[in-house]
């Protein structure tokens, strides 16, 4: 797609918006594709650019050791250590290279839930009261999935398209795994895999961005229809500096943003931050006025807390006897140990699910003293896991901005004893699956796909910084739609609820510029 087909070099085609979405994420980029029908006229901007498709997309070595696409800038710890983030800028942020696992979250995440380390809240709406969004992002971004293989999940509708299925290792780990009483059920993906669809089941998936564009990443299911529907202006490599609001605070007027050296101030009825948790945050506090002394809609204090990102570890199980010859081994996931626990910690424990498969230049980087080729010969005898536990809310886990206005993250694990159990029951169940040795590795702060609850949702103003809308307490036009909002972060990929709540508050958000738009203007300051 041409920049310049959405002006990419000439700035905004106007200065009001009914609305304006900052993030072109899964939150921001589903958001615009939901208000692209709706008579809404709306500004999408975006930090970066479009990811190219090249050939370089989908080479390990060029991605995994060159950082080709990283370009995000540095955070900082709590003592001022600088480290990458897991962050990338571009026309459908982080879904450019997730790995398309779109699935719901279970009834009980809506609900309280207790873990040794303390309580998961409530969030203020229902399992059900989310369905039938989250059946409208299974459709748009093209889930394929089996509705009866997990019993865990709440559904009484088909997926939009059936499970893609194993390739044969993955079935026999899943044989096995039924075997020994586990409950073995294939992720629900987002892939093109449609009679005449682009997907190639190729290797270069999970942490490539797709070549042949057959990834339902929110670039191309959610932003590019948007735009070419007439009604959305996308506006890349323009970074929003702070959200703009009238005399009294409570009304957000616009953004100012800089723009290829140039600074600009658009209007806007309605702001929507998508930026995800940890830039939404950051835009938030960036915002600080006289009316908003904290930051913008931080009359809670809770702006920038309750900083979730899961206890993850990767877990690498291999028979160097048996060459793993799958190509495209992210297909199954088990969740037996979602909501419950073993005898010696009766709490649940978390999720697994395979990974992309590894090869040797996606290990490098990690493990920079061991040869290429060792690597590759261990990564081809294989079978590779992702296991998620909860963490939990806390308000000393945050976002904060240093003095000169750097993103700083205070992030302690906690719930740590359940994800430890969690690893060394899975170190078991794949040994007894036939991979004698078992190496596995915690992540740290970088990892941080999964963020979330920095802005979180509520019905106490005192306690929480956005309404069950989505709507800021303090801030009557303003919106936050990303993970921000999640009062809780349940152990599976964030995504399909992200798009799933940007429908939610589509519908929201239509509604009152609709209003507005057929008042008069004193009356609409009213509204």
């Amino acid at each position: 797609m041409s920049d310049t087909s959405v002006g990419e070099h000439t700035g905004p085609s106007k200065q009001s918006y009914d609305v304006v979405i900052v993030g072109s994420g899964m939150g921001g980029g589903t958001l615009a594709y939901a208000l692209a029908d709706s008579g809404v006229d709306v500004l999408l901007i975006e930090r970066g650019d479009f990811l190219p498709q090249e050939k370089q997309n989908w080479d390990p070595r060029e991605i995994f050791e060159g950082h080709r696409y990283a370009n995000a800038e540095q955070w900082y710890d709590t003592s001022g250590k600088p480290f990458s983030p897991g962050t990338y800028y571009y026309v459908g942020g982080n879904t450019k290279l997730y790995g398309s696992s779109l699935v719901r979250f279970r009834r009980e995440d809506f609900q309280s839930t207790e873990h040794e380390a303390g309580e998961s809240p409530e969030w203020p709406f229902s399992y059900d009261d989310f369905a039938p969004y989250y059946a409208r992002a299974e459709e748009v971004y093209r889930v394929h999935g089996d509705q009866f293989d997990d019993p865990t999940l709440p559904r009484d509708e088909p997926f939009p398209y059936p499970a893609i299925g194993h390739e044969p290792p993955v079935q026999e780990a899943a044989d096995a795994l039924r075997r020994l009483g586990y409950t073995p059920s294939n992720i629900p993906l987002g892939i093109d895999l449609r009679d005449g669809g682009g997907c190639i089941r190729c290797q270069t998936c999970d942490g490539f961005p797709c070549r042949l564009l057959a990834k339902s990443d929110a670039d191309v299911r959610c932003v590019r229809p948007a735009i070419a529907s007439g009604s959305v202006e996308l506006l890349t490599n323009a970074y929003v500096e702070r959200v703009l609001t009238d005399s009294t605070g409570q009304r957000a007027t616009g953004v100012r943003l800089r723009h290829r050296g140039t600074e600009l101030v658009v209007d806007a009825r309605t702001v929507v931050v998508s930026c995800g948790a940890v830039n939404s945050a950051a835009l938030l506090l960036r915002s600080a006025s006289a009316e908003h002394p904290d930051g913008l809609a931080n009359s809670s204090g809770m702006v920038g807390r309750n900083y979730m990102v899961h206890n993850n570890s990767i877990m690498v199980g291999i028979n160097p006897l048996k060459k793993n010859t799958s190509e495209f081994q992210k297909t199954l996931y088990i969740n037996d140990f979602y909501t419950s626990g073993t005898a010696d910690h009766p709490y649940p424990l978390g999720h697994v699910q395979l990974i992309g498969k590894l090869q040797g230049e996606m290990v490098k980087g990690q493990r920079p003293l061991i040869p290429k080729w060792a690597l590759s010969q261990a990564t081809a005898r294989s079978i590779d896991w992702w296991l998620f536990t909860e963490d939990l809310p806390e308000p000393d886990n945050r976002v904060t901005l240093t003095d000169d206005g750097n993103i700083q993250i205070a992030w302690t694990p906690n719930n740590t004893r359940a994800h430890e159990v969690l690893v060394r029951e899975m170190r078991k169940i794949l040994r007894k699956i036939g991979y004698p040795f078992v190496f596995s590795q915690g992540t740290g702060i970088e990892v941080n796909s999964h963020q979330a609850g920095t802005v979180r949702a509520g019905t106490d103003p005192a306690t929480s910084v956005l309404d069950a809308d989505c709507r800021a307490h303090d801030v009557d036009n303003l919106y936050v739609v990303d993970s921000s909002f999640f009062p809780s972060l349940p152990v599976m990929n964030p995504a399909l609820s992200i798009a799933a709540n940007a429908f939610r508050v589509a519908e929201v958000i239509t509604d009152r510029v609709a209003t507005r738009t057929h008042h008069t203007p004193a009356e609409s300051a009213s509204l």
